[in-house]
């Protein structure tokens, strides 16, 4: 177990990156920027745009390490931009594609099964700036099923790797 922080978390309801990339996303609803996120096992994060997709169920929770961001591009670059569900500090979490991790932010683990990395499309040169796509290449963070109900919230969370990947990594 290590200790990691949880900076941001991101709850959409609508899918705002439809189109063309040129055409920039549809306007948000709300702040999507949340305390925290509950989550329901194999369906994702209440109230998320993938919640109880079946075409999500693997991809349904995306994180990613906020060491990664390029923030050389934007400074202001966070959530909103990548669309990834929870950003991370303290963890290079694209190692772990093919483990299951688990994350207790204080209200017990929520178990999830890292699928897939998250690849970066046209879309980061848009909201993020030019270069972006090229510079999360390899680190734009994973995709997950949760393979148990739980609560994710804001601030310092206990980070596990209960399952490892064929290969050994841990």
């Amino acid at each position: 177990m290590s200790m990691v922080e949880v900076i941001q978390l991101l709850l959409s309801p609508v899918h705002r990156y439809m189109g063309r990339p040129a055409d920039g996303p549809a306007a948000a609803i709300e702040d999507e920027l949340v305390e925290t996120v509950e989550v329901r096992r194999n369906l994702g994060i209440v109230g998320d745009r993938y919640f109880g997709h079946p075409a999500h169920r693997r991809a349904a929770i995306t994180l990613m390490a906020v060491e990664n961001l390029p923030t050389h591009i934007n400074a202001a670059v966070d959530l909103r931009q990548t669309r990834r569900n929870v950003l991370l500090r303290g963890v290079e979490i694209d190692a772990y594609v093919g483990s299951t991790i688990s994350l207790d932010s204080g209200s017990g683990p929520v178990l999830l099964a890292v699928n897939s990395a998250a690849r970066p499309c046209a879309w980061m040169n848009a909201t993020i700036g030019a270069g972006a796509q090229r510079a999360l290449m390899g680190k734009g963070g994973v995709r997950c099923a949760p393979l148990s109900d739980g609560v994710l919230t804001l601030g310092p969370a206990a980070f596990t790797v209960t399952v490892t990947d064929a290969q050994g990594t841990r």
